[in-house]
């Protein structure tokens, strides 16, 4: 049993709340000293650990959390530093919080509530991490939730440790291998894969000296996933899939790569295909086929890792220093000095290497980050330079799809330019802006960013009213590029503006067990609202809505539709504000599957349907409800 975990399995009696009052827990409260000297079960957990100065001014309250007893330690600027709470209302804690900056970083959770933590999840700037301990020994056993990026970070620490067990957590299941869908041929292919993952992880472990206990894991480094779309060899549903993923590692004050190849997505987990290499053992040449990407497109991405060998040492050097020195860039004038650089250090780079492809994958970075920069305010001068080098790439055919690729970033960065000016004309930049995607359209028709460029234009449309404008945009969306995520949320606007006197289909996850199926109330006039926690307006409406389904009884169902993109502010809202109606929660926010089935633009947006089941008003208004409901329900 490790440290940690020992001296939290110690330290429950400490925090037994006394009656489950917050005045008797207040009387019989330990000291914030007694409570810092607490630690996460997991290590490397980074998190607010005040000095003995600081300890001594730290203070710890009783409070009300969520509806539950708990302690509260702050620093003594008031800032959190750690919470336990009891969950259950047993006068025992079961959820230990740790803190940094003043967020929630880590959490240890007792969920069985038998006084041993057996679950940790991260939060906020610690990660998405959720991990699972069924014995209970302190030692995960399975990921509930895991990112790519964090997937890398896992397998360097691995090797590091020459830990297999923590690899072999992070390795595709036949069970998973099975729920992919994947065709007969591309399922065998993959299990022999995974069937020797293991014995050559075990392999490279024991024989490699480059990575130690101290080396640290930087960053991630790779292309945008892709989707290997239902039908592909025989697949029945869409795969996500990242290729040729590579890890940025430093060993003391030597950088290296670690080759982590492919990994696919199965739910909220991203799991690992192919054994690690590191870079000196010849693993850009392992990973160039892929696995599901061929030939190999996927180097589209790659960053300055994975193709160290054609490009000059001394600026990859260079653009990995620029790298770790961007968390000190705190100034705007330090942040903008710091893209500037970056971006002409990735210019240089795409200059000096021979393959085409390469060269597509560092520029498209060049695009990606400049584009993101000047939206954000970061670096506007940077519109300039995306400009000038569209210029430079529309005069050369080779390099139409990159012209392609930088023209959209170039109007996307112009346009977020100009709304940020004092003085902007919004009616003007707004007329402008539809402009330069129907030109767009014009001038690059097969180009992928084309589908998102017809989508804004839909979206444009509908939000004047011009809905059959609207409505021919989203079907040039769908029809021109049917395998992209523009054409699946033009398809369920489609459905949703066409949807009045039709049955629509609206079945997902509840955010607490279960299906919740629209199907299933037909009988009920049902109201759907989608909504979120940030979102003022629909949480306003919910008293009106809480009143109306007191009046109406069973004869009025409601379902909510949560899009917020972490499922922890839903649950919070959910226990400070109690909806007396099934709530459908999915991964994605308005990009989730819920939101994209109706092509869900904006928030709140209701839709009322009778008790056949038929759209009465696809976009009702809280004000307009008790009439539609007198007229359905006598």
């Amino acid at each position: 049993m490790n440290v940690a975990y020992g001296s939290r399995v110690a330290a429950i009696g400490m925090l037994v709340l006394a009656a489950g009052l917050v005045a008797a827990a207040e009387a019989a409260s330990p000291s914030a000293e007694q409570a810092l000297r607490l630690a996460p079960v997991q290590p490397r957990v980074d998190y607010a650990k005040p000095n003995a100065e600081e300890t001594a001014d730290c203070k710890i309250h009783a409070r009300k959390i969520d509806g539950h007893v708990g302690w509260i330690v702050e620093s003594p600027d008031g800032l959190p530093l750690r919470k336990f709470v009891d969950t259950n209302d047993d006068n025992v804690v079961d959820r230990w919080s740790y803190y940094k900056d003043g967020l929630e970083v880590y959490r240890d959770i007792d969920a069985d509530f038998n006084g041993k933590a057996d679950q940790y999840r991260w939060f906020h700037t610690g990660g998405s991490r959720w991990a699972l301990d069924k014995n209970e020994d302190g030692k995960i056993d399975a990921w509930k939730t895991i990112s790519a990026e964090e997937v890398t970070a896992e397998v360097v620490a691995a090797l590091a440790n020459r830990d297999a067990d923590r690899f072999a957590r992070l390795i595709l299941t036949a069970e998973e291998l099975k729920s992919l869908g994947l065709g007969q041929e591309k399922s065998a292919e993959l299990a022999e894969m995974i069937g020797g993952l293991r014995a050559a992880f075990g392999k490279l472990a024991a024989g490699q000296r480059t990575l130690t206990a101290e080396t640290q894991w930087l960053q991630f480094s790779g292309a945008q996933p892709g989707v290997v779309p239902a039908g592909t060899e025989g697949s029945t549903r869409d795969v996500r899939v990242y290729e040729n993923i590579v890890a940025i590692v430093q060993s003391g004050d030597q950088p290296g790569q670690v080759q982590i190849g492919t990994l696919v997505q199965v739910d909220d987990v991203w799991r690992v295909l192919t054994p690690p290499e590191l870079a000196a053992s010849g693993s850009a040449d392992v990973a160039a086929s892929g696995v599901f990407f061929r030939p190999s497109v996927v180097n589209q991405g790659v960053t300055d890792a994975a193709r160290s060998e054609e490009a000059d040492q001394r600026l990859l050097a260079d653009l990995e220093k620029l790298d770790q020195e961007a968390a000190q860039a705190t100034s705007p004038e330090q942040r903008a000095s710091q893209v500037g650089r970056r971006a002409d250090l990735l210019e240089k780079i795409a200059g000096q290497v021979r393959d085409p492809q390469d060269r597509a994958m560092w520029l498209r970075q060049l695009a990606d980050m400049v584009s993101a920069a000047v939206q954000s305010g970061e670096f506007p001068e940077g519109a300039k330079k995306l400009q000038t080098l569209v210029a430079e790439l529309e005069g050369n055919e080779a390099d139409k799809d990159l012209a392609a690729y930088f023209k959209f970033r170039q109007l996307t960065a112009d346009y977020g330019l100009s709304l940020q000016a004092e003085d902007a004309d919004f009616a003007k930049i707004q007329t402008q802006w539809l402009k330069d995607l129907q030109q767009y359209v014009t001038d690059y028709p097969t180009a992928p960013d084309t589908a998102e460029a017809m989508l804004q234009l839909a979206i444009a449309q509908e939000f004047a009213g011009q809905e059959e404008e609207a409505k021919k945009w989203y079907a040039e969306t769908v029809k021109g590029f049917p395998n992209l995520p523009a054409a699946t949320k033009a398809a369920g606007a489609q459905t949703r503006l066409n949807s009045v006197g039709k049955t629509i289909e609206l079945r997902g996850k509840s955010s607490t067990g279960g299906i919740v199926d629209l199907a299933k109330l037909r009988g009920h006039v049902v109201l759907v609202q989608y909504w979120a926690t940030w979102c003022e307006p629909a949480k306003r409406d919910m008293a009106a809505l809480k009143e109306l389904a007191t009046k109406y009884g069973p004869s009025l169902s409601i379902i909510g539709v949560n899009l917020d993109n972490n499922p922890t502010d839903l649950a919070k809202y959910l226990a400070e504000n109690r909806l007396p109606w099934p709530q459908i929660f999915e991964s994605g926010g308005l990009d989730s599957r819920p939101a994209n089935q109706l092509g869900i633009l904006t928030l709140p947006t209701m839709i009322l349907v009778d008790q056949q089941g038929k759209v009465v008003d696809r976009n009702v208004q809280t004000a307009e409800l008790e009439g539609a409901l007198k007229k359905l329900i006598r």
